[in-house]
């Protein structure tokens, strides 16, 4: 097997019994970046030099059976909007084109600490905002399975890493379905964590009440130990929770007899392409088969989500993104004579075309007059939505439904037509809202080769249950010959 072939598992335990070095993984996963990553465009910058030199670092320490923490060696790739000390951090933003943060996040504590090997920063759309990655100041990102198409967003580079066997695991953030769009359109595993799972501290906020950062992989079990190891409460997010069992490999491999799953109709109704919805049901069928019963239920008030999520998080975007203003740091405009022309000239050329877009809304939603009108009847849905999801909870252990409504679309078919990316979201969206966590695996390949998602979805803290069911599901399907076949060229 070749080693971008391999996950974090095989990897880990093939430098643990020395059978390669950390230096011949990331020297390996770079001569692979180099000769395709101009092709697919994951990443915003890579830093060999330093990687390699971290890597024959951990080396020596192989050397002398000093092979401490459980991703010693292990290469990954971090989306752009997540702080790394002394590496630019840009959030694929003119905005912030030269911003170098002081400190990590603490997700990049956790996992440095762990001795993983940080590859380069990936591309995303703009501060989040976008479901193509064709938002990013910098350039587009191309899907591996089919390079005309997005392979989504915001977090399109991280899953493009990954499917493009550059990285064994990357991380990306999910404000509306930004880590499970874009594992749906290029065929891996990505999960949305309890909001409150994993510290936020060093994530560039988008939208404060509904931001988490999740883990990107191959396979199931990767995932579930990446976030393990990233998961925990920290003092300086006063979000995140103290105290909860994260141990998810334990008991993955359990049998699913006696499990309840619900299948909404809301999730398969108009709007859902016919493939999507005949692998939705044909991933119920695998549940049955492993001893899991699956019942149609309805959750009514999904239908609203895409319009409260969009105001709720394009207030939430108004109010974080108001410390852009070119003075402390970030993008200056040149030129100005006025503090009010400073800011209007520095703010419109330093933001993109969609990230302007929200900020306006948000602006609009949280004025005199409109605030009760949109932003508190929107929140007042948000907890309609979440009672009747806890009340499915009483019932059944999981829900189940498409990630998206259709397998990934054609560069440029909606970028002039935002809300019909928007209604895309609807169907990651719920999970966001109600803060639960959710998980996307593949279910099947459309007729065009393109994969297909499928979402799992818990309730709060209920990660191990997710990942049970999607393990054993992942037994009975999944594409890991595929991604290991795929050609890196523009078609």
């Amino acid at each position: 097997m070749n080693i971008h072939e391999m996950t974090v598992e095989t990897l880990y335990e093939k430098i643990q019994s020395k059978e390669i070095k950390p230096s011949e993984v990331v020297g390996a996963l770079f001569d692979r970046i180099e000769a395709s990553d101009e092709t697919i465009g994951s990443f915003l910058f890579v830093d060999k030099e330093a990687a390699m030199k971290q890597a024959e670092a951990l080396d020596q320490l192989q050397a002398e059976d000093r092979m401490e923490g459980p991703l010693f060696g292990i290469p990954m790739g971090i989306k752009d909007n997540i702080c790394t000390k002394d590496v630019l951090t840009t959030c694929a933003s003119r905005m912030l084109e030269d911003f170098i943060p002081v400190y990590d996040a603490t997700v990049m504590e956790k996992l440095n600490a762990a001795n993983a090997v940080m590859v380069g920063k990936q591309n995303m759309d703009e501060f989040a905002m976008g479901g193509s990655t064709e938002n990013s100041y910098f350039k587009k990102t191309r899907n591996p399975w089919d390079t005309n198409a997005v392979p989504g967003g915001s977090s399109g580079g991280s899953a493009a890493a990954v499917a493009a066997g550059f990285v064994p695991f990357s991380l990306g953030s999910d404000t509306g379905g930004s880590v499970r769009q874009p594992a749906a359109f290029c065929g891996v595993v990505g999960m949305k964590p309890t909001y409150g799972r994993v510290s936020r501290y060093g994530l560039v906020a988008f939208a404060s009440s509904l931001d988490q950062i999740g883990p990107i992989t191959r396979n199931v079990r990767d995932n579930a130990k990446i976030l393990e190891l990233i998961s925990g409460s920290h003092n300086k997010d006063a979000t995140s929770k103290p105290g909860m069992d994260n141990n998810f490999l334990e008991g993955i491999d359990k049998d699913l007899s006696g499990m309840k799953i619900a299948l909404p109709k809301e999730f398969i109704r108009e709007g859902i392409s016919e493939e999507v919805k005949a692998s939705v049901r044909k991933a119920a069928e695998t549940f049955e088969s492993l001893g899991a019963t699956v019942e149609e239920v309805s959750i009514p008030h999904t239908k609203y989500v895409v319009s409260a999520y969009y105001l709720i998080a394009s207030s939430e975007a108004s109010s974080n993104l108001a410390r852009f203003d070119g003075i402390r740091y970030g993008y200056k405009a040149e030129g100005t004579k006025t503090l009010e022309e400073h800011y209007k000239k520095t703010r419109a050329e330093g933001f993109g075309e969609e990230v302007k877009r929200r900020i306006l809304l948000g602006t609009f939603v949280l004025s005199a007059g409109h605030y009760d009108q949109h932003y508190i009847r929107a929140q007042k849905l948000r907890g309609v939505i979440e009672g009747e999801m806890k009340d499915l909870f009483n019932e059944y252990d999981l829900i189940i439904g498409p990630t998206t409504p259709t397998p990934a679309y054609d560069l440029g078919e909606k970028s002039d037509d935002q809300l019909e990316m928007y209604k895309d979201d609807i169907l990651t969206i719920p999970a966001n809202l109600t803060g639960m966590p959710a998980l996307s695996i593949p279910s099947g390949l459309s007729t065009s080769g393109r994969p297909i998602g499928l979402q799992l979805i818990g309730n709060h803290f209920d990660e191990k249950k997710i990942y049970n069911a999607a393990l054993k599901f992942e037994e009975q399907f999944n594409l890991h010959e595929e991604l290991k076949s795929l050609q890196l060229e523009v078609q």
